[in-house]
């Protein structure tokens, strides 16, 4: 890397799949228009490997981004770029978090290609879904859904969709419109039906801690608003002591000059829901006093049943 305000080279570490490369390459386009040259270095993860499995029952921690940051720490890349949900709240010793770039639309999206919305679903509809967050709340409004683990890219999954395997799938809208795959999208779903994961919609660009020269070079990255509001989610994620794969959601954003976040701990059969709304001006604070009143009210016990049952693994996936 060279310094002295010269164009510098950067080498991007990112995950070999279609969405991951998009936002590799939406980043590097970014930094071109600076000046800078860039590579892109794909690099396959635990996660990657491992497709055969719904996501829950493996629990690796970080299985999406441990090989990367392997990367990042023998110099082999200079930056990371993450959906920033995938990312454990606590990063191993010796990497940052940059930037936090602009979100896209942090809900779900309800994939169909005969039903217009969940409510329209036939009684025993068989929905496709990896997610333990997204079926327990598919499970609280419509208990009687046939859910099933849907993994692979999001090509893999739409093709699935349009083989007649699923009647409906669950899918983040903000990877789908990343690609330009909106055509089965019938209904983009409520936060306040489906609380989406935390850090959903961002892209988190991870560097090794002090790494002064290229934080500096990214900063124009970094988006205050969906900075304050992925903390606050992230905040609330690290006081459950979950990870992605978790039935945890939160949604955060501005509404009137403060800080608005809504969260969720759920049983993944939808028998139990617990939800969580309230304000505030310090995102992590936030994120932590939502997390301590989901406990109390019964989120702890919610937990220990969902990692007793090996559902998910208690650190970070």
């Amino acid at each position: 890397m060279t310094t002295n305000g010269n164009p510098t080279k950067l080498r991007i570490g990112s995950r070999g799949s279609q969405l991951a490369l998009w936002q590799a390459n939406h980043i590097s386009v970014l930094l071109r228009a600076r000046g800078h040259e860039v590579e892109i270095e794909i690099i396959h993860t635990t996660g990657d490997k491992i497709t055969d499995v719904a996501l829950a029952m493996i629990g690796t921690k970080g299985m999406f981004t441990k090989e990367i940051e392997e990367a990042l720490a023998a110099g082999k890349v200079d930056l990371a770029v993450h959906s920033l949900k995938d990312l454990p709240t606590e990063l191993p010793k010796g990497f940052e978090i940059a930037a936090i770039t602009e979100r896209q639309d942090p809900r779900d999206a309800f994939c169909s290609r005969h039903y217009a919305k969940v409510e329209d679903l036939p009684n025993g509809a068989r929905v496709g879904t990896s997610s333990l967050r997204r079926q327990a709340q598919l499970k609280a409004i419509r208990p009687d859904l046939d859910i099933h683990p849907l993994r692979g890219n999001v090509d893999t999954r739409l093709r699935k969709l349009e083989e007649g395997q699923y009647d409906a799938i669950i899918l983040a809208s903000a990877g789908l419109k990343r690609l330009g795959k909106t055509e089965l999208i019938k209904q983009i779903i409520p936060a306040d039906i489906m609380c989406p994961a935390a850090g959903q919609g961002a892209l988190g660009i991870e560097i090794r801690e002090g790494d002064v020269k290229t934080r500096e070079l990214l900063a124009f990255l970094n988006d205050p608003n969906a900075r304050a509001a992925t903390t606050c989610e992230r905040a609330l994620l690290n006081s459950l002591g979950g990870g992605c794969q978790v039935p945890i959601g939160a949604f955060a954003e501005a509404k009137n000059g403060k800080l608005h976040l809504e969260s969720i701990v759920a049983d993944p059969d939808g028998s139990k829901l617990l939800r969580d709304s309230r304000d505030g001006d310090d995102p992590e604070k936030l994120g932590n006093e939502a997390g301590a009143s989901l406990l109390k009210r019964g989120g702890d016990a919610i937990l220990e049943a969902v990692y007793g049952r090996g559902l998910a693994v208690p650190p970070q996936p």
